[in-house]
């Protein structure tokens, strides 16, 4: 495994002013703000690299791109923060050797370190997705989770991907929010922290309740969230996105509606509360609720409901193949 990771050591703290400074500039704010979250992200999130989110990332891609041409004989991660998808595909079958790239020099670090304990075949670069530092037709794949609303200009990354794609080469991108579906979360989130955090200075509650100097910490990390998330997609123009870009079999699918509602106020909930509240028994009671209310999505409510209405968008498309022209 190797890496072209030579930046500093990111400090995992932003301060008020770097924050303020941030908001004039989208891509210093998600290198600080990812810098920040790197080294506790994958609990944040309960990402894991086992079975429950093995089955998750091959579903997904499953259900957007099929299973025709795995195993992929390489791909790329972008905007990979930990390795999550990238490492979990492999770990399924999907993918035979990776490479991880991320604006954030901190999650490169920790997705190569994933990999390594993983003992999986991964390097990794600190890339823009604008500007990604590979020759033209390097991929066989390019997959990404939760990134492009992060990217301030999207048909360009779109294009740079289409660059470093092989012909025929195609790519995967999950985790998207809809522009509905954002709207209903943050409410949700918000709510949810404004309850818990205020419930919990009653007396009985105490212990319930975060050391003040977290929950600011917590509440710095936000304000930067909402700078680095930066769009919000509506499935159809997300489609024409990658059409312009040059993309081919271009297909966008969305997922979780009932599973939304419920788990953006049970994860708010647990970014509020000491982790040590938060048992064995607590955390498989919201698994198991995550995959009824997506089973619920997947089985009837996707039949039913605009595509719109849903939190997640998928899409996928492909290089065009070289002419014989």
């Amino acid at each position: 495994m190797s890496t072209d990771v030579t930046d500093p050591a990111p400090n995992p703290h932003a301060s008020e002013e770097e924050v303020k400074a941030a908001y004039a500039d989208p891509k210093l704010a998600n290198v600080l703000y990812h810098d920040w979250e790197a080294g506790t992200y994958d609990e944040k999130w309960s990402i894991s690299y086992d079975e429950r989110c093995i089955d998750y990332a091959t579903d997904v891609f499953a259900a957007v791109a099929g299973t025709d041409g795995q195993p992929y004989p390489t791909a790329m991660e972008l905007g990979s923060g930990t390795g999550f998808f990238l490492l979990n595909l492999m770990q399924g079958g999907v993918i035979k050797k990776g490479s991880v790239t991320d604006l954030s020099p901190g999650m490169v670090q920790v997705a190569l370190r994933n990999a390594e304990k993983l003992g999986l075949d991964v390097d990794g670069r600190v890339a823009d997705a604008e500007r990604i530092p590979y020759p033209d037709n390097t991929f066989d794949l390019v997959v990404g989770h939760a990134v492009l609303h992060h990217i301030p200009d999207v048909p360009a990354a779109f294009r740079e991907v289409l660059r470093v794609l092989k012909p025929g080469g195609r790519f995967v991108f999950a985790g998207e929010p809809t522009k509905i579906g954002d709207t209903y979360a943050r409410k949700l989130g918000q709510f949810t922290w404004f309850l818990t955090t205020n419930v919990t200075k009653l007396p009985a509650l105490r212990g319930w309740r975060r050391p003040q100097e977290e929950l600011d910490e917590s509440s710095r990390a936000a304000a930067l969230e909402a700078v680095v998330d930066i769009h919000t997609f509506d499935p159809a123009d997300l489609e024409a996105k990658a059409r312009g870009a040059g993309a081919q079999d271009v297909r966008a699918v969305t997922e979780e509606f009932a599973a939304a509602l419920a788990g953006w106020p049970i994860r708010t909930f647990e970014a509020a509360v000491p982790q040590e509240k938060l048992t064995v028994r607590w955390r498989l009671f919201a698994y198991k609720l995550w995959l009824r209310l997506s089973a619920l999505d997947k089985k009837v409510l996707a039949k039913v409901l605009p595509r719109e209405l849903f939190y997640n968008v998928m899409i996928t498309g492909t290089k065009p193949p070289v002419s014989s022209d």
